[in-house]
């Protein structure tokens, strides 16, 4: 039995590190975006970062997608969809606003899953919701609105993506479970990709990176964060619970806000600071679930 639970938690702690380091990969997605997008569109870069992530993701697991079922196929069309969705509002906001503060707004996707499910379920959302969005939105508040108490364009479409997100969210939990998880991720990969090209095609004039800076930023979009993240991502779920997953990817905002400090010098102001700050507050206290202790037969409560 040790032998057993002592696996279990090494394969806990194993878990852990793996999504610590997929939340770091995609903290450093937002300064790769803004990098690529100096030299082609974005539609472009959307298509660009998931053709090269379906190709790494076939490559890796093209014997399970000769076996694919069609109803697998319907699913990663309808996830490859709304990934593609909510990655054009990302791609133009992180185009419009700073890679940092992108950041934060995106997290806001850990909120909205519990408000989406709320309206759907038709119930009246828990106390730790409703406290949970009051800091969020106080700390949005205090983020985005300046001196003239306005949201920049950039801001808003970083909210609707977040929004969109959360949409995909619930979405790839309610087919992940009915289906392989390697091969249905490669297919919304793929989906997404033909999306982009298309769209790319019909809106933009299709180019190629045009700086070793800007291929760089595409293969570390495609490879990094989406490849190998997504493949972190499904392995790290296999040992962790969703609350458990959520609260260490809550943590990908600090390190955008990271990246972005280190590579080009963008800082927020003390009242951003303060903002981002309440943000994160709310993010975690919709994730982290306090139980009240209970003190029997001289037992200490759990941790």
């Amino acid at each position: 039995m040790n032998g057993v639970h002592g696996k279990q938690i090494h394969a806990s702690r194993r878990a852990d590190m793996q999504m610590l380091l997929a939340t770091v990969i995609w903290g450093s997605s937002y300064l790769f975006m803004k990098s690529g997008l100096a030299s082609i569109q974005e539609l472009n870069l959307i298509a660009l970062r998931f053709g090269i992530a379906f190709i790494a993701a076939a490559l890796f697991f093209h014997k399970k997608l000769r076996k694919v079922e069609r109803g697998t196929l319907a699913a990663g069309a309808i996830l490859g969809t709304a990934l593609f969705a909510a990655f054009v509002f990302i791609t133009y906001g992180v185009q419009r606003t700073t890679a940092s503060q992108a950041g934060f707004l995106i997290s806001l996707a850990v909120i909205f899953v519990p408000i989406l499910t709320t309206i759907l379920r038709r119930r009246m959302p828990d106390k730790r919701l409703l406290v949970s969005i009051l800091v969020a939105v106080t700390g949005l508040a205090l983020l985005t609105l300046q001196h003239e108490l306005s949201l920049h364009t950039g801001d808003v479409l970083c909210i609707v993506a977040a929004l969109i997100y959360a949409v995909y969210i619930m979405l790839a939990s309610k087919y992940t479970p009915k289906h392989d998880p390697l091969t249905l991720g490669t297919v919304q990969l793929g989906v997404a990709a033909l999306w982009g090209t298309a769209a790319t095609f019909a809106f933009e004039t299709p180019a190629l990176p045009d700086t070793p800076q800007s291929w760089a930023a595409i293969l570390g979009l495609g490879v990094l964060c989406s490849g190998l993240g997504y493949i972190l991502q499904t392995l790290a779920q296999r040992h962790a619970s969703p609350t458990r997953t959520s609260l260490i990817f809550s943590l990908e905002p600090l390190f955008a806000a990271a990246f972005a400090f280190a590579f080009q010098g963008e800082t927020l102001t003390l009242q951003g600071y303060i903002g981002a700050a309440f943000m994160l507050a709310g993010v975690l206290i919709t994730e982290i679930k306090i139980s009240q202790p209970v003190f029997r037969r001289g037992k200490r409560p759990a941790i």
